[in-house]
């Protein structure tokens, strides 16, 4: 467990916040996004990381869109140590780093590490309080369980692309890593739950966690829609179907705004500051805003292009109604709230150089979480927790690095 904090401060003697996490030890030897990042938000709360990865050029992440940026962030909090699972010394190493931790993370297609001796079974008999998070594109079993599980293939097959994109136009997905990020945020919610359990009387368990039903889980409204009347929820673009005025405008800067009028009071609102009393008049319900909601936003779009985006937003600011620009990411580093809230923080990068990543997430008022180092160069820990985590003898881990 971690040191013991002051009971004035709540600081340990270091003088560094205590974190919920601390003395619970995870071995990450996932690779990608959904494995890996489900082991970077318990390490953000204190967890000791452990990041196995391959000899040869470690996880894919680390060149994953040629600038290793994607790395830094994944990999943060982290010690690298290389392992060759496919090797007996290799085998061993790992054993030994699993029997000694609280959580194992891993993404290997469904198999493979039976096929290497340190299957569920082997490592469960080894670890009895070990929580294994099996993190996979479809699943452990199924049909579909040995497929390559890339979340753009998730994305669209969990209902999510036909449901994005502009009336008429193509299927669309996210430009972000949207289906692993989401798999990661419900690996890591089990894990803590699976602890929870195992420290109140219960014992290790295997989580089988699928990007595929992850996703889906997003879309429980339309599951129930298509089961209630058979709706395909066809694409909107940036409007609803449920809720007008809804959509994106172009501002006379050439600049965005979102607005949203999903409860009536919001609604009457926005309509007011666009076309007065006569229009919260002739538009009194969400009824008849849905069943003219072409007209409707033909004269918002009209009303905002008129003005600023500052003028935009500083006209719904005083009348409390729902609005925010549309950001980029140099707007977001420029933005006040964003670093009152510490949602971006500098860390020292592997090269010594400095790093500006997203901050620690959930806040949590006495145990914040926090970034001690962006992620680390390949192998930079391997010899520190092959000895101390693993108790090999320096001529074995000499063995293990010639190898």
């Amino acid at each position: 467990m971690g040191e013991d904090a002051d009971a004035a401060t709540g600081k340990t003697e270091d003088g560094e916040q205590p974190q919920p996490l601390e003395g619970v030890t995870v071995v990450d030897a996932a690779s990608l996004y959904a494995g890996p990042l489900a082991a970077t938000y318990l390490g953000d709360f204190g967890a000791e990381v452990i990041k196995v990865e391959h000899p040869d050029g470690g996880d894919p992440l680390r060149h994953f869109g040629g600038d290793g940026h994607s790395w830094e962030w994944v990999g943060r909090n982290k010690r690298s140590v290389p392992l060759d699972l496919k090797a007996d010394d290799g085998q061993a190493a790992f054993l030994a780093l699993v029997e000694e931790a609280d959580v194992l993370v891993e993404s290997f297609r469904p198999g493979t590490l039976e096929s290497w001796g340190l299957g569920w079974e082997t490592l469960s008999a080894r670890n009895p309080g070990l929580v294994m998070v099996r993190t996979t594109g479809f699943g452990q079993t199924g049909p579909y369980s040995d497929r390559p599980g890339f979340g753009t293939l998730i994305e669209a097959m969990s209902g999510f692309a036909y449901s994005t994109g502009m009336d008429g136009g193509p299927p669309t997905l996210p430009p972000v890593a949207l289906a692993d990020s989401v798999c990661a945020l419900h690996s890591a919610f089990a894990a803590m739950t699976a602890l929870y359990w195992r420290e109140n009387g219960g014992t290790g368990q295997y989580i089988d966690s699928s990007i595929l039903e992850s996703m889906f889980a997003l879309m429980g409204d339309v599951v129930a829609r298509y089961d209630a009347d058979g709706d395909l929820f066809r694409r909107n673009g940036n409007t609803s179907r449920m809720t007008v005025p809804r959509n994106t405008y172009k501002t006379k800067d050439d600049r965005w705004v979102a607005l949203s009028g999903s409860t009536e009071n919001t609604a009457r609102r926005i309509l007011k500051i666009v076309g007065g009393e006569e229009m919260v008049d002739q538009y009194p319900d969400m009824e008849t805003r849905i069943e003219h909601s072409e007209t409707i936003d033909e004269r918002i779009a009209n009303w905002m292009i008129e003005r600023t985006r500052e003028e935009v937003v500083d006209i719904f600011e005083a009348n409390e109604a729902a609005l925010g620009p549309v950001y980029n990411m140099a707007d977001i580093f420029d933005d006040d709230h964003y670093e009152a809230r510490d949602a971006l923080v500098t860390v020292d990068g592997a090269d010594g150089k400095k790093r500006r990543m997203r901050g620690v997430f959930p806040k949590m008022s006495e145990t914040p979480g926090r970034v001690d180092h962006a992620g680390p160069e390949l192998g930079a820990h391997a010899r520190e927790v092959l000895r101390e985590e693993a108790g090999l003898s320096d001529a074995e881990i000499d063995r293990l690095l010639e190898e």
